[in-house]
């Protein structure tokens, strides 16, 4: 009487343990499609491209406001002051689509959305 529960759960056991498994869908985007390879990659290009030109953009006017800030003991009002006092020759342009937005509160500069 005793082997007979456990053959029932052993049953259920294997039982549960030999469903099939449903395999979750690829979600319908063009990531690995040969066809949309080339689009894909230019694309990523582009992307890259853009957040290149934004580091390169903040990291030279951050270590200029750096600059201005160690021999000047404070940090300029705007970005106007460092081509004023002589530590850039101009500001640089923003990438394409993009502004330059400087706290002088905090010193930070950033590369943000044009409105």
């Amino acid at each position: 009487m005793k082997t007979h529960p456990f053959l029932i759960l052993m049953a259920g056991l294997i039982f549960l343990g030999c469903h099939k498994k449903e395999e979750p869908k690829p979600e319908a985007s063009s990531i690995g499609n040969p066809v949309t390879a080339p689009v894909d990659y230019l694309g990523a290009i582009a992307k890259a491209k853009k957040m290149t030109e934004k580091t390169v953009e903040t990291v030279g006017l951050q270590k200029t406001i750096d600059l201005f800030q160690a021999q000047e003991g404070r940090l300029p009002k705007d970005l106007n002051e460092l081509v004023a006092s002589g530590y850039l020759s101009k500001v640089p342009p923003p990438p394409a689509g993009m502004k330059l937005d400087y706290s002088p509160v905090t010193g930070q500069v950033k590369v943000v959305p044009a409105p």
